[in-house]
């Protein structure tokens, strides 16, 4: 089919509760069975095993809650948008919700290549006063060398400049709530490699991804589809007052 007949929508959706343990693949598939159940007039590509043409953004690491997933889905037809976000998540497991739906320009940039930066809710489990600690000196650091190993080869990278911003919202039961944002693209940092920069004596603790950020050469930015009202979002406005005991530090440096 040519590419001037398709017409692209770019969808926002959450994955909470018990399927944050279904992995990125099995997500995929899910959303494409209730495409299929809704007998949507999505694109499929050519050739011998035809698929539905679905493009999915970054992947989210097992265990993790998100507000902010988005996936590109191609349709043969114009399709109504007003009902769409409802009609697929009622077609979808408990915990799988579409927020927001939009149709993008022919041409728009993958999810992949333009995420530059993720918004993360962050529990580190460990005492209240060493988390705090931890979080001063990780953003007076001039740099952070973190050691991977990748293919059974170890590597050494500088990822102070991955750590856009962090802050301090407040305890938990098992340790303190941060908010941080991370770059995607290199030096990239995850939420686990960030616990462990802190301290490797933290554990990562219940974790969500609220926000992806698309930046452009003037130096703004913006999400592919903008957030509605989350319960998130509302909870982390209500605890936007510094707790007793717990330092509310300032955005780090941005990102070069």
């Amino acid at each position: 089919m040519n590419a001037q007949t398709r017409f692209t929508v770019r969808l926002r959706f959450a994955k909470q509760g018990k399927i944050r343990f279904v992995s990125h693949r099995d997500v995929a598939r899910i959303v494409e069975r209730s495409i299929r159940k809704l007998k949507l007039p999505v694109s499929y590509s050519e050739g011998f095993s035809p698929r539905p043409r679905i493009s999915f953004g970054l992947a989210l690491t097992v265990a993790y809650e998100s507000e902010a997933e988005f996936l590109d889905v191609d349709f043969v037809t114009p399709i109504d948008l007003e009902d769409l976000p409802a009609r697929l998540t009622d077609a979808l497991p408990d915990g799988l919700s579409v927020t927001a739906a939009r149709h993008i320009e022919p041409g728009t940039a993958s999810l992949q290549e333009s995420i530059s930066c993720c918004r993360w809710i962050i529990e580190v489990v460990g005492d209240p006063a060493d988390v705090t600690a931890a979080v001063s000196t990780t953003l007076a650091a001039p740099e952070l060398m973190l050691e991977r190993v990748r293919k059974g080869k170890t590597t050494t990278v500088d990822v102070r400049p991955a750590i856009v911003a962090i802050d301090i919202v407040g305890p938990t039961d098992r340790g303190v709530r941060l908010v941080t944002e991370l770059a995607t693209k290199a030096p990239s940092i995850r939420p686990a490699e960030f616990v462990r920069v802190l301290s490797p004596d933290f554990a990562e603790g219940l974790i969500c991804r609220t926000h992806q950020f698309i930046h452009q050469a003037n130096g703004e930015r913006f999400e592919p589809i903008e957030a509605p009202d989350s319960p998130a979002a509302l909870q982390m406005s209500a605890t936007s007052a510094t707790p007793e005991g717990v330092r509310e530090l300032s955005p780090a440096r941005s990102a070069s």
